[in-house]
């Protein structure tokens, strides 16, 4: 019997992807947050799961069959974000509690995902050791 290794690793890796990419969202929320005229961004956890899961993008072509298939993920859409505060004049609609917030929840739902992986791979490893 094969043994599907996405199958076996279930969609962490793919959750893992997308926390990165809000990550980075929120990273640049953070670094423009005295920006005039910046607007804070924000993207769809579960869009961006979609995104990294079909695996969109383009195709590289192979040389030879038994070369690896190599995809290039799109980015997930990026939304702006409604303030909570009203505008201070300079047009810019960061909130530096709400991103650091933000970005702490992403940071343990991440290590939570990273987590799960690592009990998923060492199952693995267990199963193919005979459970040594």
């Amino acid at each position: 019997m094969a043994i599907s290794i996405d199958k076996g690793l279930g969609i962490h890796p793919q959750a893992l992807l997308a926390r990165e990419a809000r990550a980075s969202v929120i990273a640049s929320n953070l670094a423009n947050a005295d920006t005039p005229g910046y607007k804070a961004k924000d993207i769809n956890f579960q869009d961006a799961l979609n995104a990294v899961s079909k695996r969109s993008g383009y195709s590289l072509s192979r040389t030879h069959s038994k070369h690896f298939e190599l995809n290039l993920e799109a980015r997930p859409r990026e939304l702006f974000r409604s303030p909570h505060q009203p505008d201070t004049g300079d047009g810019n609609t960061v909130e530096v509690e709400v991103e650091r917030n933000l970005y702490m929840r992403n940071a343990m739902e991440y290590q939570a995902s990273l987590r799960f992986l690592t009990d998923r791979i060492q199952g693995m490893q267990k199963a193919l050791s005979g459970g040594r």
